[in-house]
């Protein structure tokens, strides 16, 4: 999965950077933070603490400039909005699959009444308990973390790659490990299979090919 967050991708145009890393991965997720300012700029006295939703507006329009952009793609990626089921919902006919939503946004059950049956829907998990009570919740994946320290959401530590396998192993959707996750530690998430990434492919120098390396590093135990 990958992460997009448009600061992510350096001097690069992050549209260019985006439709470079598209046919190399899964899932998209559009992560539009508060006018796109990180959480540890947002909220440096509290480091473990998740950047403000973005406004619906920048939400909007960056992720129909994301679906105008794939759109030229033979096999786009789904993509879903981080947080905001209202621009899920707007965007729906545009192609937008749906929601990524964390402990602070509307309960899962809410959100598919409002978006359908066919809506993708992941939840963020940060504890075991968490990913067994998740799996009842009627998402369709998990994302569980932080894994590894990251300064993209303000962790200076995480959960361990560990504690990943035992939550992949108690879960019954797919989860996604999530933060700090690079080129240096995937392997250690072999065992899952799984991940969500942002630094790492945004800010390389080559994308494409950092996004192949990732899939490898993976896929080996498999």
């Amino acid at each position: 999965m990958l992460l997009f967050t448009p600061e992510l991708c350096r001097a690069a145009e992050p549209l260019e950077v985006l439709l470079e890393l598209a046919p190399e991965v899964d899932l998209i997720q559009v992560r539009i933070k508060a006018a796109g300012k990180m959480a540890a700029e947002l909220t440096p006295q509290y480091p473990g603490a998740p950047g403000p939703p973005a406004e619906a507006r920048d939400s909007f329009e960056w992720c129909n400039r994301i679906l105008s952009a794939l759109a030229s793609l033979p096999e786009p990626p789904p993509v879903l909005v981080d947080d905001r089921v209202d621009v899920a919902l707007a965007l729906r006919d545009a192609g937008c699959a749906g929601v990524h939503l964390g402990r602070h946004d509307l309960p899962v059950a809410e959100a598919r009444r409002q978006l359908g049956a066919d809506a993708l829907i992941g939840i963020s998990t940060h504890d075991v308990n968490e990913v067994v009570q998740a799996g009842d919740s009627g998402a369709d994946y998990i994302g569980f973390g932080p894994i590894f320290a990251t300064t993209t959401k303000g962790y200076q530590q995480g959960l361990g790659p560990e504690i990943a396998w035992v939550a992949d192993a108690g879960s019954a959707l797919p989860l996604f490990p999530i933060g700090g996750i690079d080129l240096m530690n995937a392997n250690t998430l072999s065992e899952v299979g799984r991940a969500a990434a942002s630094a790492a492919l945004l800010g390389s120098d080559d994308p494409r090919a950092a996004a192949r390396q990732l899939r490898e590093l993976l896929s080996r135990s498999r």
